[in-house]
């Protein structure tokens, strides 16, 4: 069911019931008090010829109680009322024409309702000054004028509830306009347009849903581009370690000996190096992604530190120097996240360092942030180096490693609201500053 259908269907009964029940009270009361009219009309015209009788001397001798010389008849009244004046006795002294006896003898004080000849009457009877009037009345016509009355007087309600629906027809249509302006906006778009929706011509009660929609297309567009980043940069990454295996196969297929063993090597370490370069691009794609890293683990500083370092150097531990107090510290991200960015940082630092000079590790706590320094001896950065190296895939010449390294440091520390310097060292080496936050203690 349509929205405008919808609107019309519960405002449309919600009117008509609400019509409907005072047109229903009103036209209720209008037949009560019809009644009470007309009855009060029997009544008012019964006392009213016994009046003027009991004043008509040549009609009746109200001493002796007999008739005058005379009978009177009454003037011809309105369709379908009858009056007939007669003495206590039964004596008729006036009645209108068409008056029927039945009805009139049938007639007690006060009203009552009969049935003569297949028709229903009302009639109303007095007995005042030694003289009994009634009035009565055929109940067809006074039917038919309260059906008169009645529909004379629901009509007015029915236009206006047809009017009523017809109108908030009109304005459901209208009202619903910068919708359906919107829904042919959204239409008219390309399949692949993520661009966000003009505000200007939209309405005021519109922009919320309009600022939700841009939101939903700048979130969409943000994902597509992640996604068609990391197939760009796999199908780049990838292309060289698997020609490179395909070469080392196919040479060790056409060889024997020791350079099919070689050609075995070098295809083997390919695929270490392929393996590697596929989990920093899936960890990257991770950490700039939507997902949820919330492992249910704490993590510690202290142990942080030495998570990454046996993940780092897990033969040559030694050659990393670790400067800590012990303090369990508690950081404010995933302990996942925070041994992969400090291990990055360690495994940079032992692969450009030689290998007779150790990596120092410090552990530096402030008040709302935790800072790891990895200090190395190798051969450094430039200046110009140190703008280039948090780019994805950016090597120094052709060093190893997949280039991808600092960029998931530098995701991690930016998701998280951390922070990653890199700067020379005094005498050769470079000093990387990874600042943390630190868990913010409860209440």
């Amino acid at each position: 069911m349509s929205l405008r259908l919808r609107l019309l269907l519960m405002i449309g009964v919600s009117l008509s019931l609400l019509w409907g029940g005072v047109a229903l009270w009103m036209l209720r009361d209008l037949d009560q008090e019809m009644r009470r009219t007309l009855d009060q009309r029997l009544a008012m015209s019964a006392k009213m010829v016994a009046g003027l009788m009991s004043q008509n001397p040549a009609a009746w001798d109200g001493s002796t109680g007999k008739a005058g010389l005379s009978t009177l008849t009454l003037p011809a009244a309105e369709k379908g009322l009858t009056c007939q004046v007669s003495s206590l006795h039964g004596e008729v002294l006036a009645s209108t024409p068409g008056t029927t006896s039945e009805v009139i003898a049938a007639a007690a004080p006060g009203f009552a309702d009969a049935e003569i000849n297949g028709e229903r009457w009302r009639s109303y009877t007095v007995e005042t000054h030694g003289l009994r009037v009634t009035t009565a009345d055929r109940m067809a016509e006074r039917n038919m004028l309260q059906r008169d009355v009645l529909v004379a007087t629901a009509l007015p309600f029915v236009v206006a509830l047809i009017g009523s629906l017809l109108v908030l027809w009109l304005g459901v249509k209208s009202g619903l306009l910068p919708l359906e302006r919107l829904r042919q906006a959204l239409a008219s778009r390309a399949p692949d347009a993520l661009t966000p929706i003009p505000e200007a011509p939209m309405s005021r009660d519109l922009l919320p849903l309009v600022h939700s929609l841009n939101q939903l297309l700048e979130r969409t567009s943000t994902t597509i581009r992640r996604e068609r980043r990391f197939t760009s940069d796999a199908a780049h990454e990838l292309r060289t370690p698997l020609t490179a295996i395909k070469i080392h196969l196919q040479v060790a297929r056409i060889t024997h000996g020791q350079e099919a063993e070689a050609s075995l090597d070098y295809a083997e370490e390919a695929v270490a190096r392929l393996q590697h370069t596929l989990t920093q691009l899936l960890t990257l794609s991770q950490v700039e992604g939507p997902f949820s890293w919330n492992d249910g683990r704490i993590a510690q500083a202290d142990d942080v530190a030495h998570l990454a370092m046996r993940d780092a150097a897990p033969d040559a531990s030694g050659r990393i120097v670790l400067e800590s107090d012990g303090s369990q510290t508690e950081l404010a991200l995933p302990q996942a996240l925070a041994v992969t960015a400090l291990r990055n940082l360690l495994d940079n630092a032992l692969r450009h360092s030689p290998a007779d000079h150790s990596v120092r590790l410090e552990l530096q706590a402030s008040n709302d942030t935790l800072c790891f320094r990895v200090c190395d001896r190798g051969p450094g950065l430039s200046t110009a180096e140190l703008a280039l190296v948090t780019q994805r895939f950016w090597r120094r010449g052709s060093g190893r490693g997949s280039g991808l390294g600092l960029s998931i440091v530098a995701a991690i520390t930016e998701r998280f609201g951390g922070a990653l310097e890199l700067a020379p060292r005094p005498g050769g080496g470079l000093e990387a500053k990874l600042t943390l936050p630190r868990m913010k203690p409860a209440g």
